[in-house]
């Protein structure tokens, strides 16, 4: 009973009842619930949610209003949440090794989840709803809005670091004429886009960023940013600028995190992203001293909320045609890792940012201001 009280008190600093009649309300189903999330409160709620020990139906409000009330510097940390830190201090846990774990575990999934859940293109990362009313629209403009400000004309090349199922390679090619050489190391994302793209000029590589070779008008990264580790940012600058031309143009689109830190959500790493990590604006900033002049910045983070909760409607929507293959247990994990998601970004708690990058020294590139 103490636990309980104390969890109960918690979460009145939200304005969120237990058992409570309000949509982010959470109704407990299992009483070891309490105890539980005193112990390793990040895994802990996902972990329960999962196991349905718990539900609520307004999920990604119920995260809101947990992150918005920071109940999580309430709550002592145990030596459990310390060891993250310790294990990302020593080890790179995006070598060329580990960074294969994330697509094992869910880039490879399934192409057929994917495809159900996301736009038409496949874009897997934040929507662009400035002028947008719907999903396919929200990315379309993300992507265009990436491809002015990259500059890109006609005949140009560009190097895609990470390129997923080829949205904005593909875009690029069929809309603005370049030819677009793309690196992946998911087996399942290259073949999807080598077969989609097949008639344009896109040449999708099955290697990893690290060895791109080439020089190129422009570089682009979207999404991918998040799984290079804070050990390996600077080498990640160094292969930008090794591939870009001198007066060149290089764009990365990437969730950030006000704080720097080196580890993440310990139910996230354990079950959606494996040795991710969220760079800060500090070391995103830090990794790019004496390469690149920063040209402009540009934080959209607030659309992610959307693009999250369109993700989740698609996802539900198609679930009956993907239950048998995937069980209900997923389904609870994937309704947990997008809501609390959507949750996550309407609190602020990550950004999303594109930097526009040059080579130190050259003029300054005429950039379209969205601000």
């Amino acid at each position: 009973m103490r636990a309980q009280k104390i969890i109960e008190d918690l979460l009145s600093y939200a304005g969120i009842t237990l058992n409570g009649d309000q949509p982010f309300d959470i109704r407990v189903h299992n009483n070891k619930l309490y105890a539980l999330l005193l112990g390793n409160p990040e895994l802990a709620i996902g972990e329960s949610y999962m196991d349905g020990w718990w539900n609520c139906d307004d999920l990604d409000e119920f995260i809101n209003r947990i992150l918005r009330a920071r109940i999580k510097e309430k709550v002592s940390r145990k030596i459990n949440t310390l060891l993250p830190i310790i294990k990302a201090r020593i080890f790179n846990l995006q070598n060329r090794i580990l960074s294969k774990q994330v697509i094992y575990r869910h880039y490879d999934l399934g192409n057929d989840l994917f495809e159900a859940m996301l736009d038409k293109r496949l874009a897997y990362s934040c929507g662009y709803w400035k002028d947008a009313d719907n999903l396919d629209a929200a990315q379309e403009a993300k992507l265009d809005l990436i491809c002015r400000k990259l500059n890109l004309k006609e005949g140009m090349t560009l190097l895609d670091i990470g390129c997923g199922w080829g949205s904005l390679a593909g875009y690029a090619a069929e809309k603005y004429g370049v030819r677009v050489t793309g690196y992946n190391i998911s087996e399942e994302q290259v073949k999807y886009a080598r077969e989609r793209y097949k008639d344009l000029p896109v040449d999708i590589r099955l290697e990893d960023y690290r060895d791109a070779k080439g020089q190129f008008d422009a570089v682009v990264s979207v999404g991918f940013f998040e799984h290079v580790g804070y050990k390996n940012y600077r080498n990640y600058m160094k292969v930008t600028h090794r591939c870009l031309k001198d007066n060149g143009i290089a764009l990365l689109h990437t969730i950030s995190n006000d704080i720097s830190t080196h580890y993440q959500n310990p139910w996230t790493d354990k079950y959606i992203f494996p040795n991710g990590i969220i760079p800060s604006v500090a070391w995103i900033a830090k990794s790019v001293e004496g390469l690149f002049t920063i040209e402009d910045v540009e934080n959209i983070g607030p659309y992610y909320d959307p693009t999250l909760t369109a993700w989740y409607h698609n996802f539900d929507k198609s679930w009956p045609a993907l239950r048998k293959k995937y069980g209900d247990r997923f389904y609870r994990m994937w309704r947990y890792y997008l809501l609390s998601c959507a949750g996550g970004f309407r609190a602020r708690l990550n950004q999303v940012t594109q930097y526009v990058l040059t080579k130190t020294g050259r003029s300054q590139p005429d950039i379209p201001v969205q601000h």
